[in-house]
């Protein structure tokens, strides 16, 4: 072979591509792969996430087979359970029943294999200790459905898999961005390349797209999204336009899924508008469900506590950006900071503190501060202080008379000195892309697979409708990658 001919070619760098290269190299196949992205910005969005890994699992045992514990953490930590059927049963509810079967059984019930899996490959994990565990009765009890990530989180992703890629001779070929599909009206048969301004053509008996939706394309949000969608600060990387969707809908390719819905969370309101490094996934806001939000006209606007986090956060960027001005406030007393996530410490935030309510609320720029006061006056009053507060459960401590209830977690704001912190809409990805089988091979509008085409990751869509359970999209990504790559891996073996 030349060194423009493979036998697989994987669009993308990040942890899905990643997956993908492994999994046709494990299968003997000779694999490139393509980043748009110069090395100081490769990675993909999983370079800018937590590391959050959502698998099912039946408790200690399970995660112990994945991690190295020690007596003292096997016997301090409660991991839970996180049963295919949980898992099942979250997909469903936070999709409104709309999950593609075959996919989302697929997802599920090889999670705990495909971690298993990476950690062949390489990957490394650790408990999440920091965002998904509260000390109750003197154990760390995990919540939420979670209890893993990737050790060093997003960036440790980029880490591990790039030197794992290194290690078995698979070339990352940087600023090569893909334009176009090598296809003869039967076969997709290779890639058009630009790098640094040169255009070429590199063969290969199968392609893997992996290279991310269209969330960084402010025009396609607002094709497809609806009105305001091109205002939101993008949270990850700014490659990520579509590219691999258009030219595989170019050759006929199915589209599919919730093309008007994405992972849109609270985020900083002076956050840059592409992802930094630097500061990574810290200018979300996750910690809401502790305090209460409020919008410009001083009221408050959702159920803060309506579930656990992990299952509201991917909703509710969208309602901040429903809001007057695309902005809200986050309020919160001494009761429970000590309990905020990492990311309300770091520098870079937009954050003002009072020793009194009415100082507070003075402050909130852009808030009618009269309007302001009354709403946290009324939701103190509504308080349910009769039950006890437990932020590792759903605790059902929540508030009487009010036209926005909390459910859990409510808690007077009485413990000066209070904090806010300004948030507005951070978009992560796209929901709606391309069909897929449950092989990983992209489907035409005959619900056709194109022969020697595949897809994984935040392009397929199917998967997320409405909302987001955390941790799905690392999990998605690994699990598709690996099909895929296998998938397009016996594509050359059967030629």
């Amino acid at each position: 072979m030349s060194d423009n001919e493979y036998d697989v070619i994987v669009v993308g760098a990040g942890n899905a591509a990643m997956s993908a290269a492994f999994s046709a190299h494990e299968h003997g196949s000779k694999v490139v792969m393509l980043e748009s992205a110069d090395e100081d910005e490769a990675g993909g969005n999983s370079r800018y996430t937590a590391g959050a890994l959502r698998f099912a699992h039946n408790g200690l045992d399970d995660v112990a087979a994945l991690v190295d514990l020690t007596d003292e953490e096997k016997e301090n930590n409660d991991f839970g359970t996180y049963t295919t059927d949980q898992f099942f049963d979250d997909m469903f509810r936070v999709t409104q029943y709309r999950t593609d079967p075959e996919l989302c059984e697929i997802l599920v019930t090889r999670s705990n294999e495909t971690m298993h899996w990476m950690r062949e490959q390489g990957m490394r994990f650790m408990p999440m200790y920091g965002r998904q565990a509260f000390e109750v009765d003197g154990k760390m009890k995990f919540w939420g459905g979670l209890v893993l990530e990737a050790w060093g989180g997003g960036p440790g992703i980029w880490e591990m898999q790039s030197k794992i890629a290194k290690d078995k001779d698979i070339p990352i070929l940087y600023e090569h961005r893909v334009i176009n599909l090598l296809y003869d009206d039967e076969k997709v048969y290779g890639v058009k390349v630009k790098h640094k301004g040169t255009v070429t053509e590199m063969r290969a008996n199968s392609v893997v797209l992996a290279c991310g939706g269209f969330e960084a394309n402010s025009d396609w949000r607002t094709r497809y999204m609806g009105p305001g969608w091109d205002l939101v600060k993008v949270r990850g990387t700014r490659h990520n336009m579509g590219a691999g969707i258009k030219m595989a809908l170019d050759i006929g390719a199915m589209p599919y899924g919730n093309w008007s819905g994405g992972h849109a969370v609270g985020w900083d309101l002076n956050a840059p508008e592409f992802g930094d490094l630097a500061v990574g996934d810290n200018f979300q806001k996750h910690s809401y469900p502790l305090g209460i939000m409020v919008n410009a006209k001083g009221e408050r606007f959702v159920d803060e506590g309506a579930d656990f986090r992990n299952y509201t956060y991917a909703k509710y960027g969208k309602e901040i950006l429903n809001q007057p001005a695309q902005f809200a406030w986050q309020i919160f007393d001494q009761k429970v900071t000590k309990l905020l996530r990492d990311e309300y410490r770091i520098k870079q935030m937009t954050k003002v503190t009072s020793d009194t309510l009415e100082g507070l609320v003075e402050q909130l720029e852009g808030v009618d501060a009269a309007a302001c006061l009354k709403t946290l006056n009324e939701y103190n009053d509504a308080v349910m202080d009769d039950v006890r507060f437990n932020p590792a459960v759903l605790d059902g401590r929540g508030t009487n008379g009010l036209d926005v209830p909390k459910t859990n977690w409510a808690n007077k704001l009485d413990e000066p000195p209070y904090e806010a912190y300004a948030i507005t809409c951070g978009i992560t990805f796209t929901f709606g892309g391309l069909r897929i089988d449950g092989e990983g091979r992209v489907l035409d509008t005959d619900l056709q697979s194109i022969p020697g085409l595949h897809a994984a990751g935040e392009l397929v869509g199917g998967l997320f409708y409405f909302n987001y359970a955390g941790g799905t999209g690392l999990m998605n990504g690994s699990v598709f990658g690996r099909i895929a790559g296998a998938t397009a891996a016996g594509v050359r073996r059967n030629a």
